[in-house]
């Protein structure tokens, strides 16, 4: 939901993020405020917001359009995107980049799990997060190179 990044009123409330949901939603992303926000977080749907703010929708955000392209928190967000977000935040996906997005994170998750398991044997952080060009290469040699 683009609300010009101005977190001074909610996009949603319960009774709107319960529609949502009904009509198979996945979750919900604005860029401002969000009402009833101990009431929304209870619907279980995922929500991302600006945080809370008790002004009912319309005092400055109205609903316009649905399906058209956006900007939300600074991103362009078109029908059809793929949104992903975690405690970390969203991100949106153009669908032409998924395939190569998935698998970038993947290896990039397996790298991080592998310096983990290197800090958790007592290495320091130095020159290990990120890789150096010799940590690269112990990496390289056990898990073969990244493609």
């Amino acid at each position: 939901m683009d609300s010009r990044k101005d977190p001074r009123a909610a996009s949603a409330g319960s009774i709107l993020v319960s529609r949502l949901m009904l009509r198979g939603v996945a979750g919900v992303v604005t860029d401002g405020g969000v009402r009833d926000f101990d009431a929304v977080a209870e619907i279980g749907l995922p929500v991302f917001s600006q945080g809370a703010h008790p002004s009912v929708l319309g005092r400055k955000h109205v609903p316009w359009e649905v399906d058209v392209t956006i900007s939300c928190g600074g991103a362009t967000v078109q029908p059809g995107d793929i949104i992903v977000g975690d405690g970390d935040g969203v991100i949106v996906i153009p669908p032409a980049l998924v395939e190569s997005v998935v698998d970038d994170a993947l290896a990039q998750e397996i790298e991080d799990a592998w310096i983990a398991e290197q800090v958790a044997a007592g290495n320091p952080v130095d020159g290990l997060f990120p890789l150096n060009a010799e940590w690269r290469a112990k990496y390289e040699a056990e898990t073969g190179p990244r493609t």
